[in-house]
Parts: structure tokens; sequence; C-alpha cells
């Protein structure tokens, strides 16, 4: 066999254009987005600029703070940066917006924002003894399974009002409705989509991981709206997601009873809310804990959950919020005291008895 001889000259040029391809494929690599997300600290907002009480004027003595993380799609170089910043966590692209886009992620959190400001509004209400009534307006559509046949019709963020025409009053009862079905049955969903209804028929699968559960496919949250003749109005912007359920319930009580909660300290905290109460775990609170004690907050509310071993197991860095966020406050915010709360009673009580 003949042997292919490169001379000298050949050589460079190749090794020539090799660094160029390289250098080119470097650059690339550090400037064009990347399936990376840094979340970092946010913001810590006073929610009297966004949350307004009917008939009464905010009050001005202290404030309820809402905070909130930084979340964005980051380059090579904004890799390497996030890497090197310990208040800094780089997630990849599923961790952040599972098996949907980036779109869809955003209108989920939308739709966490409004229940959470709900929910805050029942609680509330409940605790000021203001008559309430909580309207059940359909199912908001969170996800779409791959093989559902519904799937080219309805979206992320649309609310399912009626299922072959009837309009049931929870989603309890249009569960139980679609299980009463086979698989391959066909059915009739009315659904509200950008403002506009429709109403479309396909037929029923396999729920993901059940055996024989019949189902349209989706993943599902209650579309509810509190009404009172006390109206309570709020405008979060492009904030999204479920973790200022807390801190909404506090301003909204705040401002719909005679006491004053606040008294002159600046209060910030973090955790969803359901109509009972209940506080639960978010993510993020260590750069919550940063933001708020940047903003000068005195008092910061977590959830608290008791940090069995079961429980260690699946929290981030196997630590509770409250272990979390106390853990933050040491290194960045010292003068900040980390509350653990389990439920709205527990942070009005505690606002009440440390003045």
């Amino acid at each position: 066999m003949k042997k292919i001889k490169i001379t000298k000259a050949k050589r460079v040029k190749i090794y020539k254009w090799s660094a160029i391809v390289l250098g080119i494929a470097a650059v690339l690599a550090l400037i064009l987005p990347l399936p990376l997300y840094a979340e970092s600290p946010g913001e810590a907002l006073g929610l009297q600029n966004f949350i307004k009480v009917e008939k009464k004027k905010p009050k001005i003595d202290g404030e309820f703070m809402i905070t909130a993380v930084y979340l964005q799609q980051v380059n090579g170089i904004g890799a390497i940066i996030g890497w090197l910043d310990p208040k800094v966590d780089i997630e990849t692209s599923y961790q952040v917006n599972g098996d949907g886009t980036s779109e869809d992620n955003y209108k989920i959190n939308q739709v966490y924002m409004a229940t959470a400001l709900n929910e805050a509004k029942a609680v509330a209400y409940k605790a000021a003894g203001i008559t309430f009534v909580r309207k059940f307006n359909g199912i908001y559509v969170m996800a779409i399974q791959q093989d559902s046949n519904f799937k080219k019709y309805l979206h992320v963020g649309d609310t399912i009002t009626k299922i072959d025409g009837k309009s049931l009053e929870s989603t309890v009862a249009i569960q139980k409705y679609i299980r009463s079905r086979k698989i391959g049955h066909a059915l009739s969903v009315t659904y509200k989509h950008n403002g506009k209804t429709k109403t479309v028929t396909a037929k029923t699968v396999k729920i993901q991981g059940t055996k024989k559960t019949p189902g349209i496919g989706i993943a599902l949250t209650d579309n509810v709206t509190m009404k009172s003749d006390t109206k309570v109005s709020a405008n979060m912007g492009d904030i999204g997601g479920p973790s200022g359920g807390l801190m909404f319930s506090l301003e909204i009580y705040d401002a719909l009873s005679p006491v004053n909660l606040a008294n002159g300290r600046k209060i910030a905290g973090t955790g969803t809310i359901d109509k009972d109460g209940n506080v639960g775990e978010i993510g993020g609170i260590d750069k919550k804990v940063i933001v708020a004690g940047q903003e000068g907050a005195k008092i910061f509310f977590a959830p608290y959950v008791k940090p069995t071993k079961a429980i260690l197991k699946y929290e981030d860095n196997h630590m509770t919020n409250y272990q979390s966020a106390k853990q933050a406050a040491k290194k960045y915010a010292p003068n900040m005291k980390i509350v653990p709360v389990k439920n709205f009673k527990e942070a009005v009580k505690y606002l009440e008895t440390h003045q």
C-alpha cells in the first residue's frame, strides 16, 4: 500500500485550520444560549404596591414583602460565572421547564400566582370575618401528556369549563365523570383559550402512571375566584409562581382588619398557602433570604416541616426550607430573624406577640 506523505507545510495548514475551527466552536459555546438556567437572588417588594383593598387606604406603618428569584437562560460565559458564584444555582432546562417549553413554564407560573392570590383572599377574608363565596370556574390545564387526543387542541393555561356540555362544580366531580367512561370513549370538552370559548370532541386515553384509568391526558389544578362585597384586587405583573401565598394572605388580612400586624416593621417571607391557611415549602428560599436581608427586612417567615430522614431524602441539598433559610441568614443576613411557620395563624400569632 502506497503511503500518503504529508509535507510540513500541509501539516501546518491542517493545524492552523483545526485551531480556527476549535476557536470558533469555543467562542460559539461561550456566547450562544445553552439549555441551562441561572437561579439567583431576585427582589423583595412591598405588597402594598401590588394589592389593593377597596375603600381601604394602604397602611404605611411597616410593610409585608414578597421575595422572588431571578431565573435566566445563560450562555457559556454566564454558566461559568454562575458556577463560580455561591449565591447562584445552575439548573438544566429539564429541571426548570420539565417536558414543556419556557413559554409553558411562564404560563404555569402565572396560573400558580393567580391560584395563590385567590387562596390568600379566602384565608384573609375568613380571618377578618368577612363573608365571601368561593366560585369554581373550571380546571386549569397545567400539562398535557404526549399521547393525549386533546394535545393539538388544548394548551397550557387554558381553562376547561364543561365536559359533555355539563358544568361540574369541582375538580373531583369532573374527574369522577371522566373516569366513569371507558378508555377510548369520545368526550366533548369546552374550554377557554386566550379569552375565547371553544369546544372539541376526542377520545379518552389511559392516564400515565395508572393501569387502566381513563382521562383526557392532562395535569390540572382548580381555577377559582373569591367573591365578596369587599373587593381585593392584585396585579403582580410578570411575577409568577405559588410561593407568595403566605405573604399575600398577611398583607390582605392586615388591610381588611383593624389590627396593625406590621407595626412599623419590614416583614418578608415565602411559602404557598391553601384555603385552610396551611403553608407549604417552595424553591430558592436561600436566595429569597438574601434579597430580604438586603432590603432591610427584620423578620422572615419560612415554611416549616419536621426534618425526618424520609423528608430530607427528597429535599434540595437534603435540607428543609427552614434549615436552608437559617443557613443563608447566618451567612448573608445575620440581623434578620428566621421564623418557622406551618400555617397562617402561626404567622399572625408571632406578629401579635412579638412587637
